[in-house]
């Protein structure tokens, strides 16, 4: 593949997530500061055109405040091909995953820490801390400002989600905070895959066919530099991960300051570790969260692009549940897409 210059695509769109029955998610997603916007279906015929799913489907799009991206899509399937990844280990080729910015991470823990008292279907990790950027800053405790984060992960069998609070840096564009949310979160800031590359091959799609750019390379997580990763990711003694995020094009490759949400965060694990294959519990049909999507301002001339790539299964142009022009494809590392038109970004 040709270098090119990037099309106007911007950050990641939706997460959708295969649902029997919309009302408890659109309830669920509510206290995280998303509403409902558009809702639209597909006849089985059309959806086994766009998503190779003869299915009849009925979709709801939850906005966030004023986000152009990071949405949520419910997609409640007449007939769904599987129950999803479910609550299966984040360790998993075909694994998506969700990310959010929130001011008030304790009160996420206590309420996963009720639903498990409660014997709800859920999995947490601690908050843990971590230095995100700048990790050879040295610390002064209890004199210097501790810059970093705490994450945790929340896995139920319908979401699979991993909440992060800042502490002493700002990134101006990386998340907006709905204040009057109940737990106070952002829109979706960036959302996660697994892949197995050790050529890193695959990556390349998405630089140099959707117009992406590398905003961090190559950034190492083992199990011994981080106690969250190690947690989240099941890693064991001696295995580690690499991390690449691509942003859309607006953002840099240089200036962390300038960092967009909306990113697409690729963790390659070595070959040498083996991993189970969950793709077709990750696609549409699925339940769960099994699609990404992006909005693209020539959705022509993204799918004449895309055809002379790499990519398979490519879809015809054809109208989506919310009559956008839309086609679908299986990116080169296994991951199913759908492109959407987009009048402007």
């Amino acid at each position: 593949m040709n270098q090119v210059q990037p099309l106007a695509i911007a950050g990641i769109y939706e997460v959708c997530i295969g649902v029997t029955d919309a009302v408890p998610q659109i309830q669920y997603w509510e206290q995280f500061g998303y509403r409902i916007g558009q809702i639209g279906e597909l006849s089985a015929s059309a959806a086994g055109e766009l998503y190779g799913v003869r299915s009849k489907v009925r979709s709801v799009r939850l906005d966030h405040q004023d986000a152009d991206h990071g949405l949520i899509r419910l997609m409640v399937w007449e007939k769904s091909t599987n129950d999803g990844l479910e609550m299966l280990s984040m360790k998993v080729k075909g694994n998506r995953w969700a990310t959010t910015l929130t001011a008030d991470l304790l009160n996420i823990l206590n309420h996963a820490e009720d639903a498990q008292s409660a014997n709800l279907p859920v999995k947490y990790t601690s908050p843990r801390w971590e230095v995100i950027y700048n990790k050879e800053r040295k610390a002064r405790p209890f004199i210097g400002a501790a810059v970093g984060v705490r994450e945790m992960m929340l896995l139920q069998p319908l979401t699979r989600q991993v909440f992060f609070q800042r502490f002493n840096y700002a990134l101006p564009n990386y998340g907006k905070i709905d204040e009057n949310a109940f737990f106070k979160t952002s829109q979706i800031t960036h959302m996660g895959m697994i892949i197995q590359d050790d050529s890193k091959e695959t990556l390349l799609f998405y630089e140099e066919v959707l117009g992406l750019i590398r905003a961090r390379d190559d950034v190492e997580t083992t199990f011994e530099s981080s106690l969250a990763g190690r947690e989240i990711f099941d890693l064991h003694p001696g295995e580690k991960f690499v991390v690449t995020a691509f942003d859309d094009p607006r953002a840099s490759k240089t200036d962390f300051a300038a960092a967009r949400s909306g990113r697409l965060y690729i963790l390659r694990f070595p070959s040498s570790i083996a991993l189970g294959d969950r793709f077709n519990h990750a696609n549409p049909g699925c339940l769960g969260m099994s699609l990404y999507t992006y909005r693209v301002s020539s959705i022509a001339e993204y799918f004449h692009r895309v055809k002379a790539s790499n990519a398979q299964k490519i879809t015809e142009i054809v109208p989506n549940e919310f009559g956008e022009p839309s086609f679908s494809f299986t990116a080169p590392d296994g991951y199913f897409w759908t492109l959407i038109e987009s009048g402007s970004q």
